[in-house]
């Protein structure tokens, strides 16, 4: 009688109206729980369409950011108009990685209130910017592709890289390593600055191959010591 009387005090002493706000709580519930299903459905949904997550980590096991992943098949190929920016801000290139397609252009502003000489010794893109503030004048087109290394004759701290690709989709890892493949993708070729390989090596993999392990390992090592500016002039120029 006690738990009677507890829950018709609940309910203003009505039969009739404890019926009514059972039924009503219970519908609510009901609804709030097919639209929770509706919306994990939906979003699983949205998500395969579009890829998966694949994390990039190095030998130790440490999540590894700024691993480049370029799609290769099906490649699509998309001419770009836009200059791209390469920034000199702190003594630094800023982005320190920037990706860009075959044959776009980049602009090289100088954001310091100091001079830098911005030079590139790669094969894929050898041109230098002498001495200079502001913004020059003319950007740097880089008509083929593969890897740019970035230096500055002044300060030789300042390295940079640019990745020219031959597709459009090109993705780079989160700081925690993370990227989102193409669901139609199904090969891409994988590149880090500080991978164990040549610099301007990539190593190509099916994408069966990576959903069947959910992550990838690269292998890194710490830079090794690089040529100053003025060696590599004397080198090329014969001084």
């Amino acid at each position: 009688m006690k738990l009677r009387h507890t829950t018709m005090a609940l309910c203003g002493h009505n039969p009739v109206r404890i019926t009514l706000c059972r039924l009503t709580q219970f519908r609510r519930a009901v609804s709030y729980f097919c639209v929770i299903l509706l919306w994990g459905f939906v979003s699983s949904s949205y998500g395969s369409g579009n890829g998966y997550p694949l994390q990039f980590v190095d030998q130790h096991g440490t999540p590894l950011a700024d691993v480049v992943v370029e799609v290769t098949v099906p490649v699509h190929v998309q001419p770009t108009s836009g200059i791209a920016i390469m920034d000199q801000v702190n003594k630094q290139f800023q982005p320190r990685l920037l990706a860009i397609t075959q044959g776009q252009a980049v602009s090289f502003p100088n954001s310091d209130d100091i001079r830098h000489h911005v030079y590139s010794f790669s094969d894929t893109k050898r041109f230098e910017l002498k001495l200079y503030a502001g913004t020059p004048i003319q950007p740097i087109r880089f008509e083929q592709p593969g890897v740019v290394v970035l230096g500055c004759n002044i300060h030789d701290s300042m390295v940079g890289y640019i990745y020219v690709s031959q597709s459009k989709d090109v993705l780079i890892s989160n700081q925690q390593g993370i990227v989102e493949i193409p669901a139609y993708a199904k090969q891409v070729a994988i590149w880090h600055a500080l991978q164990s390989q040549e610099i301007d090596t990539r190593r190509i993999v099916t994408v069966t191959q990576l959903q069947q392990s959910g992550s990838a390992t690269i292998e890194i090592q710490a830079p090794a010591p690089r040529n100053t500016f003025s060696e590599m002039f004397k080198e090329h120029h014969g001084h």
